[in-house]
């Protein structure tokens, strides 16, 4: 595993690259690589590595990177989850890895989780090059998510959110340093995310590089991150991760997802909830799942079908 580092908006963003050991996979043109990130707040050393790892057992180069102000990577304001940030720092680590000695360009895939499973599936319908996405537990409809939060909190909470997002986005106007809340929290507490598994299972698999905070004003834009509404021009294959007890993700989004995806779509349901899928018992079949839909998906001859479709 190499650091490694490339620049998203003229700032630098730190990663992780992790070759593929030799197979079948390795081909005149180069290996597959998979480029992945995290989620809402999280960073490359909570819970990602054991997936990089049997992405490269099987075959497949992967680079792993930090957002920008998250982790080792750098750009201010820090902790500030910006969706559409985002998705330009996945577009930057595409443009690298394509570039990269012995990675064929035309085999690349992304992968993300939760918040970061949303973005893979906006930033694959604006690049027809990508060849593959996996999509774990992926947030797909923030104007879904606002009315779940709405029927388990209640109104009164959604008032206390604004209150601190709006304070948020005052003190940015006036060049102060955000106003921070919690990434995970407990039931009714301000917090991205505060279903009563949040907090025990962030901190299962979370790194010591993350941080339990996140600049308030993103809970504003929450609503408006809404990549189900541009899956129906992703043209690669798809695999959908479902956790069928999921309270942050919900599952009927992703379901409305496959549908739109169509027959790119590939669906695994498993009987978890959000945070589940990082730890075991958990961990190692949704891996294996993830790695034999690579393996079918990457292989020369998959892609050169796909691309003539």
């Amino acid at each position: 595993m190499n650091e490694v580092e490339f620049i998203s908006g003229g700032q630098r963003c730190a990663a992780w690259y992790l070759r593929g050991v030799d197979s079948e996979l390795d081909v005149g043109r180069g290996r597959p690589c998979v480029v992945m990130a995290h989620g809402f707040g999280g960073t490359r050393d909570s819970g990602l590595l054991p997936f990089a790892r049997a992405f490269a057992d099987a075959g497949i180069d992967v680079l792993v990177f930090d957002y920008r102000g998250f982790g080792d990577s750098a750009g201010t304001p820090r902790q500030l989850v910006s969706f559409r940030r985002h998705r330009r720092d996945y577009a930057a680590a595409i443009e690298f890895a394509r570039a990269l000695d012995g990675v064929d360009p035309d085999r690349i895939a992304l992968w993300g989780t939760s918040y970061g499973g949303g973005h893979v599936l906006a930033v694959a319908a604006h690049d027809p090059r990508i060849a593959a996405v996996v999509a774990q537990v992926a947030a797909v409809d923030g104007m879904a998510s606002l009315a779940g939060t709405v029927k388990a909190n209640g109104l009164g909470f959604v008032l206390k959110v604004s209150v601190a997002a709006l304070r948020d986005l005052a003190r940015s106007l006036t060049g102060r340093p955000p106003l921070l809340v919690p990434v995970v929290g407990s039931p009714g507490t301000v917090a991205a995310m505060n279903s009563p598994d949040a907090v025990s299972g962030m901190r299962a698999f979370a790194g010591p590089m993350w941080r339990n905070e996140f600049a308030a004003r993103e809970l504003l834009a929450i609503p408006l991150n809404r990549p189900i509404t541009k899956v129906g021009r992703v043209k690669c294959p798809v695999l959908l991760q479902i956790g069928e007890h999921d309270a942050v993700a919900p599952p009927a989004t992703l379901e409305r997802v496959a549908r739109r995806v169509g027959s790119r779509a590939e669906v695994c349901r498993y009987p978890v909830g959000h945070f589940d899928v990082y730890v075991e018992p958990w961990l190692t079949p949704n891996a294996d799942d993830q790695v034999a839909f690579l393996r079918k998906h990457l292989t020369p001859t998959a892609v050169g079908t796909a691309e003539m479709q």
